[in-house]
């Protein structure tokens, strides 16, 4: 792209967004209502559904790519020696088209494999994660109460460690 060109285009969307034109502007998540603008601290939030649902639709659509777009390679390659056989030049060019398609369909593919792998990779991560930070948020509330005068009356034996043993009563 020329630097000219490139600067026109600056141009013309500053233009676009100083109201020189009308414009399109998305305001909504599908089915939601307005976005709502992110926490001071840009909180992240991801639920596992929508992890699995994400990875289910990249696996569905790999699943599809394979049985429905790689059919067309076999038959584009047919029929594309069948025409440079018979001396058509279109032969060499269809079969430069279903190169080119099959080399596109396996990055799309290897793409989709990936999202596919990574949400169920995603999911696992954040369901020890959310494991470990209960794990450790509970023994931390134990060893509160351990220590927290506030459990039981100064000087008494803190219920948090259960009942106090008979022979140790007697010394």
């Amino acid at each position: 792209m020329a630097w000219d060109e490139w600067e026109q285009l600056k141009a013309d969307a500053l233009e676009r967004q100083q109201g020189g034109s009308a414009h399109m502007q998305l305001n909504q998540l599908d089915g939601g209502g307005p976005v709502k603008p992110p926490s001071r601290y840009g909180d992240l939030k991801v639920k596992n559904d929508a992890l699995s649902k994400v990875g289910k639709d990249a696996h569905t659509l790999y699943n599809q790519l394979w049985d429905k777009a790689r059919v067309h390679i076999v038959s584009s390659d047919s029929a594309a020696g069948d025409l440079s056989k018979q001396g058509f030049a279109l032969g060499a060019g269809l079969k430069h088209v279903s190169t080119r398609w099959d080399e596109q369909l396996k990055s799309l593919m290897d793409a989709c494999a990936q999202i596919s792998n990574h949400m169920q990779v995603s999911k696992k991560t954040h369901d020890g994660d959310e494991g470990y930070i209960l794990r450790q948020m509970s023994s931390i509330a134990t060893l509160d109460a351990g220590f927290d005068e506030r459990v039981g009356p100064p000087g008494k034996h803190n219920a948090i460690y259960g009942e106090q043993s008979k022979e140790k009563e007697k010394d």
